[in-house]
Formats: structure tokens, sequence, C-alpha cells
């Protein structure tokens, strides 16, 4: 009788069986979007098209686009200055987004959501939207990108990126112990002290997601440096950009897959800051 009781009914088992079918869509999507673009630029970006006597096209194996990428001052200068700015980049978001998230999570200061929505809204526009205008704003100014490539690339940057970063720091800082907060106040420690102590290692998830949600992309970004510098900046996105339009398929592929290179990098440093909330403030 106990066994019976506990012997799952027909019904629940065809339940059961059934709703795992609900992952199938999900593991498709993997498939076509992620895992078979990143087969196809590994196979381009070792391979390279070769014409024999009579015109035929056939695909051999190649080292030329690891070696030309490599052996290219240009192609290496690229990758450094779009590393340089993407650096700098988060960091600058991360010193103006920290304080706002702060203020944000704060219900004595934020009593609604309508400031938090505020800074959400421009992600709401159409990006080469906020690229054109943020170029208009700064010819207004008399900030011209021609003559100040890297200032206005870092201005366009800062503020396209800018709610990548409150956002995932916003959500972390609402979750707050206050009361670590309260009881590093009651000991006596400054306010110096209470944030390294007790404000900052519980934000450590929240740095850490924005600056994975900033830095990346901002190398792959090619619009706002093309549009703000004027053609005069080259990030690491528009190299790979020109040589997609231009047909060079094999060291666009190589590029594309040290972008991938870097981002499974960066994933993996940051790795032991994900999981539980205890977890992460521990390994702090």
């Amino acid at each position: 009788m106990e066994e019976a009781l506990k012997k799952p009914s027909r019904g629940a088992r065809f339940f059961a069986f059934k709703r795992s079918y609900l992952s199938f869509p999900y593991a498709l999507f993997l498939f076509l979007f992620v895992l078979l673009p990143i087969v196809v630029i590994i196979f381009y970006a070792f391979t390279e098209t070769e014409y024999t006597p009579d015109g035929t096209e056939t695909l051999i194996f190649s080292w030329n686009a690891l070696i030309s990428f490599f052996t290219s001052p240009t192609k290496l200068n690229v990758l450094v200055v779009s590393l340089f700015l993407g650096i700098l980049n988060t960091i600058i978001c991360l010193l103006i987004g920290y304080p706002i998230a702060y203020l944000l999570a704060d219900k004595k200061v934020n009593t609604n959501m309508v400031l938090v929505m505020l800074f959400v809204m421009p992600m709401w526009i159409n990006f080469v939207l906020r690229t054109g205008a943020t170029r208009d704003v700064l010819h207004w100014l008399g900030i011209n990108g021609g003559d100040q490539p890297y200032v206005t690339t870092m201005i366009g940057l800062v503020y396209n990126y800018l709610p990548f970063t409150i956002l995932p720091l916003y959500t972390t800082m609402i979750k707050l112990d206050r009361s670590q907060i309260e009881a590093a106040r009651d000991l006596g420690a400054n306010p110096f002290q209470t944030f390294v102590h007790a404000i900052l290692p519980q934000s450590v998830p929240g740095i850490v997601s924005a600056a994975e949600m900033v830095f990346m992309p901002t190398m792959s970004s090619y619009v706002i440096s093309d549009t703000l510098s004027e053609g005069k900046l080259t990030l690491f996105g528009n190299i790979i950009y020109l040589n997609f339009s231009q047909s060079q398929w094999n060291e666009g592929s190589f590029m594309a897959l040290i972008m991938l290179i870097l981002i499974a990098f960066s994933m993996f440093a940051t790795r032991k800051f994900r999981g539980d909330g205890e977890r992460r403030v521990g390994a702090w």
C-alpha cells in the first residue's frame, strides 16, 4: 500500500515526460544561433580558398589568417587600443554608475521606480539613433570627432553603456543586507570603513556583471567609433566588419575567434563571483 502511494500516477509521469519537451526549442536555438555559428567561424578561420588550374574553388586548411594577424602591426595596434578603451570605458562607467546605483537603491532617496526608468530609458532607443544624436550634440558644443576622435568616442561609449552598468549594480544593491551596514556604523566605523567592509563586498556580483556587460561590447563596437570619430579611430569591431564587408572571410573569422577567446577568458576569470549571493560575498 505504501509503495503504491509513493509511486507517481501514470498521469503525473506523462506530465513530467512531456514537460521535458519544453527544453527542445531552447536547445535548438543554442545549436542554430550559438554553436553552429562558432563552428563556422572556426572553420573559416583556419581555411582559405585555393583555385585549381581549371578555375575550381576548393577550401584547404591554412594558418595564413593566424600568421597575418600576429605579424600585422596595424591589427595588433587595433587590438591594444580596443583593450585600452574597453578597460577605460569600464572604469569610467563603474565610477559614475556605482554611486548612482547606490542612491537609486536607497529607499530614503528613491521612493519609486521613476528615477530608475529615467536611467534605463535610453536603452529603449535605437543604438544608431543614440549615436547620431550624440554626434549632433557634440558638434553643437564645438567638439569635433575629426580633431578629437578619442574624446568623442569615449563620450559616446560612456553614454551608451552607462545604463548597462547602472542596471546590474542597482539590482544587486537593492538586495544589500542593511543590517550589516547599520552594525558597522554602530561599532564606530567611519563612512569609508563602512563602505569598504560592509557595502563593497556585497556589491561585487553587480560590479562583475556590469564590467562584463560593458567591456566586451566596447571592444566589439564599431558604430560608435566610426560615427563619432568620423573614421579616425578604428576598434576591433571595425576591423572585423571591414574584413567581412570586403569578403575576407578567413581573416575576419580569425579575428572574430580572437574576440570569442577574450570573452571566454573574461567569463572564466570572473566565474568564482557567480552563484548565490553568499558564495559571491565570501569569495571577496
